[in-house]
């Protein structure tokens, strides 16, 4: 099933016309703050963030990813409580409590021309690209890639975990360049350098209904997300943006118009699953072309592969290669964080997941939705392979 459309600002118009079905009007299961910020800075601050920095460098302190540092199974000294939070209001956008509470930080991040940028939507295959690029960068060689988690080799910028976890965007400001950096931020937000620096960006889009669905079992497992409900109301939350880094339809719209300004490679994730079925398929004697996707990151980066090290990234970042390795599988982080006995950090990978969960009625409503609230895009998304 194809869903096609365009970004409509007047959102809760749309809703009124198609209520969800048979939900009972409960409250969200997570609260905006009333507080809200603006992308202004504080030039005073700024100049004393720049002299930390410089201290940092100048007497050779190198942050390291916390789970070096720390033993996760002897205690976590200095350990700020792991709670769920609550959504801030930031120019219109709900974003984590931590992150609003370091925005002005984060808009002034000064990004370098030579930075790549991997963003995407929450849960849209954002740790699979991530270890693509890293696996294209290191020439194929998986031994580069195990040298440290995924978290560490590609900061996350907009992530401010508790003390005393290092902010992503202190490991970012001390990383030596080239620098390849992660992030959720919607184009709004993102920090006005990378349009500056006309920085490369990857980003990768999913089907609202996968992505909803993991995005609600993300939620269910990590206990610094806020309260996801139950999934009636987490999908009535997804379909209204208030969640975490805010609406999934102004997300993928406003980067798929980005591309048109600025150095962008827009792919999607069920291309890049349907891709990798059929190298399964060309291993096997099809004679299907494969690692499409993957050629086309690294033309994009910039590079030639030969045969031998696309088929060795191809088979390194298959999905049940990834959930099984602990620099990808995130397997590190402790428990009271990450509960993967509720729900594994890398699930199912498949596209088509969302008839697991989607009733007939919530299905059709949804449908109704994107195709409001997405009209006259361009944008194609495939809900099944």
């Amino acid at each position: 099933m194809a869903i096609k459309g365009s970004l409509n600002s007047n959102f809760r118009k749309v809703l009124a016309v198609c209520p969800p079905p048979a939900l009972k009007q409960t409250q969200p299961g997570t609260l905006l703050s009333q507080k809200k910020y603006t992308l202004s800075g504080s030039w005073a601050a700024q100049k004393a963030r720049e002299r930390q920095k410089e201290e940092r460098i100048k007497t050779g302190v190198k942050l390291t990813g916390f789970f070096q540092v720390m033993d996760h199974k002897t205690g976590w000294e200095g350990m700020e409580p792991i709670k769920r939070t609550e959504l801030v209001d930031v120019d219109g956008i709900p974003l984590l409590k931590n992150t609003a509470d370091n925005w002005q930080r984060l808009w002034a991040f000064k990004a370098r021309p030579d930075d790549l940028l991997i963003c995407t939507y929450p849960k849209a295959g954002t740790t699979w690209i991530q270890e693509i690029v890293s696996m294209i960068q290191h020439r194929g060689d998986p031994q580069k890639c195990d040298q440290a988690p995924i978290h560490q080799r590609i900061p996350f910028i907009d992530l401010f975990p508790p003390k005393p976890f290092p902010h992503g965007l202190d490991e970012a400001e001390v990383m030596p360049s080239p620098r390849t950096l992660k992030s959720h931020l919607p184009v709004p937000l993102l920090p006005p350098s990378f349009w500056e620096q006309n920085c490369k960006i990857i980003y990768v889009a999913r089907n609202a209904k996968d992505n909803a669905v993991s995005y609600f079992h993300f939620h269910r497992m990590n206990k610094g997300m806020p309260e996801p409900g139950n999934w009636d109301e987490f999908l009535e939350n997804f379909l209204m943006g208030k969640i975490a880094w805010g609406s999934w339809f102004d997300h993928v719209r406003g980067w798929w118009e980005a591309k048109e300004r600025y150095q962008i490679l827009y792919l999607f994730y069920e291309d890049m699953k349907e891709q990798q079925e059929k190298d399964r398929k060309y291993n096997s004697g099809s004679q299907m072309d494969p690692a499409r996707e993957i050629r086309k990151v690294a033309q994009f980066l910039g590079l030639q592969l030969p045969d031998q090290v696309v088929n060795q990234i191809v088979q390194h970042t298959m999905f049940e290669n990834m959930k099984v390795n602990p620099m990808t599988n995130y397997s590190s982080i402790p428990s009271f964080i990450f509960d993967q006995t509720v729900s594994t950090f890398m699930r199912k990978g498949t596209v088509g997941d969302w008839k697991e969960h989607f009733t007939a009625a919530q299905s059709e409503w949804f449908d109704d939705a994107c195709l409001r609230l997405l009209g006259d895009s361009s944008l194609v998304f495939r809900t099944e392979l």
